[in-house]
Parts: structure tokens; C-alpha cells; sequence
């Protein structure tokens, strides 16, 4: 029987798959626009149809998640990601490939949050969030993975290239896990509606799936257009590909952190200091965007994924156990939609090239958000570092 690290290793394939396709379309979208003859601003649709349905979906996958297994679901989420990369790398036109990132969108989503849900019903909670951060360390390789070969591919050869190997490197996972043990978790036997009604009867379930919109804006509506804005001051797509690749290695820096600080530290500590992060990374990004500034800011919001988002999504898979997977997908629907919402929000200030202004915006909005997370988390029954499900038996 294969080891439980093994098994790790093989499951972070899921969200190093994940994180290819979502950060390979930001180096590219200028190359695209050209190629196509249509505005950045038109273009960027494609960013922000494929965030908004990457959150729309989530419910769908956590219902079937919690009837169907954890490892059934991720499976038929890459073969879905495999067929609609093959689309992407393919599309002979600019609504063709709005369609297809779509349908990658609301198919690649259910392999992260699954695999943590898969990693909640599967691991003590004393041990989880050491393995989450394995994870999520992957999540960091293939962040830098899809910007870098994103921006060199489409820098030498085509834009295409990385989405077709995208497609290749799902389909191969789609074999490679019917090794991995099924979920141990009952089968939820209720309905979408009971489900759904589980996972919203806590208060704090309803407010933490509320609060992932703002806070899903703050960490993910605003990094999509580090790439642009470096572009526009002259760099090419490789260099731009390469400098936000530094996002994915402060992620996987930022893991390491997590796991020595997270069994030692209250949960509102890692909060604060990624949240401090990403106001310090948004405001070096407002100031200047040549490649120190856009690099720093980079590093920062990949550092802030690391340890603030981490902690909330750790959080996530608590606040409703008997429908974690439900609670957990609508948790990053929110997440997601938040990011939709703030890239869409920021495209047509991006088209006329107020970077400045869009990454200010960007800092403004992470210090409320920063401070009522840190706030609420500290008020929140398992902000100590014990079991919440322990602490609410107990009181």
C-alpha cells in the first residue's frame, strides 16, 4: 500500500494542474490582443468570465463531492480541464476562446477546494494544516510554472503552447489517481437544498462565506494585471511571465511559513501579517511599475496567498463538518466571484493604463478587509489553535 506522502505528493498534482491554466491566461493577454485585433479591455474577459465561473461552479461540485467522493470528483473535474485546455490552445477566435476558458473555469475549480476538503475528512485536524501547506506549495510551483511558461511560450513560439500541455498533464492525472483512496467521509444523503441549508445554519459559516467576497477582490482581482502593467512599460511577455513568476515561488516560501508559525501562533497572527503583505505589495505596485516595483509587489501578494488566504481557507473547512464540502465550495464561489468582480471592475481602468490608480484601489481595499479578518478570526472558537469542534462541544 502506498504512504500517506506518496499520496499527498500525488493529490497536489490536482492543484498544480489548477494553478497552471488559472495563471496562464495574465502574460498572455496582451499577445492574444494582438493576435486577434481586439482591445485589452475586451480581452480581459476572458480573465474574468473564466474567475466568474471558476466561482460559480463550486456549489455543483460541493454538493456532488459530498454525495459522490472526493477523489471520483476530482478525477472528472481534469478530464473536463483536459478537453476545455484542448479548446483554449485551439480556438480560432476571441469568442471561441472566451467559451473555452469558461468551460475550464467552471471544470478546473473543483480540484483545489476538493483536495482540501479530501485533506479535512482524511487528516487530524492537528496535523491538517502542515498538509495543506504541502498543497498548497504546489499550488505555488505550478503558479510560477503557468506565468513563466505562459510568457516564454507565448514570447517564442505561441500563447497556445501552454494550454495544449495543460490539457496533456490533466488527462494524465485523470489514470494516474484511481490509485488514491476514496474520501472516508459519509456520504451525504440529503438534497443540494438540505445541504446547503447545513452549511448556512452556523453564523459563522454565513458570514465567512459573505466576507470571501471582499476578501477574494483583495487577493485575486487585482493580481491578473501585474503582467499587463509591466508590458505596458515596454516588457516583453517573457519578462513579464518571469517577474509575476515570483508570485509562485513567495507561495511556496510563504507555505513554509505557515507551517512553522500555524501549530504555535493564534490564527488572527498569520491573518495579520499576510494581510499587512498585501497592503505593502499593492502600494509598491501603485507607485511604479517597472520590474523592481512590479516584482516586490509580486513576491508580497504571493507571500499574503500564502499565509492570510491559507489561514481563511483552513478555516473554511471547519465551519460546517457535516457538509464540509458544500460549506468549503461555497466559501471559494465567494472567493472567486469577489476576484471577478474586482478584475471587472479594474479592466477599464486598465485599458486606459491608470496602473497607478488600479493597485491603489487595490491597497485601499486590503486594510478593511485585513482588520476584520484578523478581528473575526480572533473571536472565533478554535482561534487558540485547538479543534473549533472540540471547543463548541466543550461550551
Amino acid at each position: 500500500m502506498r504512504d500517506l506522502g506518496f499520496n499527498v505528493r500525488l493529490l497536489s498534482a490536482g492543484p498544480f494542474v489548477t494553478m497552471i491554466d488559472r495563471f496562464a491566461v495574465a502574460p498572455v493577454l496582451i499577445p492574444i490582443a494582438l493576435e486577434f485585433r481586439a482591445p485589452l479591455g475586451t480581452v480581459a474577459i476572458a480573465a474574468t468570465a473564466y474567475y466568474l465561473a471558476y466561482g460559480l461552479a463550486q456549489p455543483f461540485w460541493g454538493f456532488a463531492s459530498d454525495r459522490a467522493g472526493r477523489i471520483r470528483i476530482i478525477r472528472i473535474s481534469l478530464g473536463a480541464t483536459s478537453a476545455a485546455c484542448a479548446l483554449s490552445a485551439l480556438a480560432p477566435n476571441l469568442d471561441l476562446l472566451i467559451a473555452a476558458r469558461i468551460i475550464a473555469g467552471a471544470s478546473v475549480c473543483a480540484i483545489l477546494p476538493t483536495a482540501l476538503v479530501y485533506v479535512g475528512d482524511m487528516i487530524p485536524f492537528k496535523s491538517r494544516h502542515a498538509v495543506i501547506a504541502d498543497l498548497l506549495a504546489a499550488v505555488a510551483v505550478g503558479t510560477a510554472a503557468g506565468s513563466l511558461s505562459a510568457g516564454l511560450f507565448a514570447h517564442y513560439i505561441s500563447w497556445r503552447v501552454t494550454f495544449g500541455i495543460t490539457a496533456v498533464i490533466a488527462a494524465g492525472l485523470v489514470v494516474a489517481m484511481r490509485s488514491l483512496p476514496e474520501s472516508n467521509a459519509q456520504p451525504s444523503r440529503g438534497g443540494p437544498i438540505a445541504q446547503l441549508r447545513q452549511a448556512l445554519v452556523r453564523p459563522w459559516a454565513r458570514f465567512l462565506i459573505l466576507f470571501a467576497i471582499p476578501e477574494g477582490a483583495m487577493v485575486l482581482g487585482f493580481l491578473v494585471y501585474f503582467a499587463p502593467a509591466l508590458e505596458a512599460t515596454g516588457a516583453n511577455p517573457a519578462v513579464a511571465g518571469l517577474v509575476v513568476a515570483t508570485y509562485g515561488g513567495a507561495v511556496l516560501a510563504g507555505t513554509r511559513v505557515v507551517k512553522r508559525i500555524a501549530p504555535r501562533a493564534p490564527a488572527w497572527v498569520p491573518i495579520g501579517i499576510g494581510g499587512a503583505m498585501a497592503v505593502a505589495g499593492y502600494l509598491a505596485a501603485a507607485i511604479d511599475q517597472h520590474v523592481v516595483a512590479i516584482l516586490l509587489a509580486s513576491v508580497l501578494i504571493g507571500g499574503c496567498y500564502a499565509i492570510f488566504h491559507s489561514t481563511m481557507q483552513a478555516w473554511a473547512t471547519e465551519i460546517a463538518p457535516e457538509v464540509r464540502g458544500t460549506a468549503a465550495a461555497l466559501f471559494v464561489t465567494s472567493a472567486f466571484t469577489g476576484g471577478a468582480i474586482g478584475t471587472g471592475l479594474a479592466a477599464a481602468v486598465a485599458q486606459a493604463h491608470q496602473y497607478g490608480v488600479l493597485f491603489l484601489a487595490g491597497a485601499a481595499l486590503s486594510v478593511p478587509v485585513v482588520i476584520t479578518a484578523a478581528v473575526a478570526r480572533s473571536r472565533y472558537p478554535g482561534s487558540t489553535g485547538a479543534d473549533p469542534i472540540e471547543e463548541l462541544a466543550g461550551s
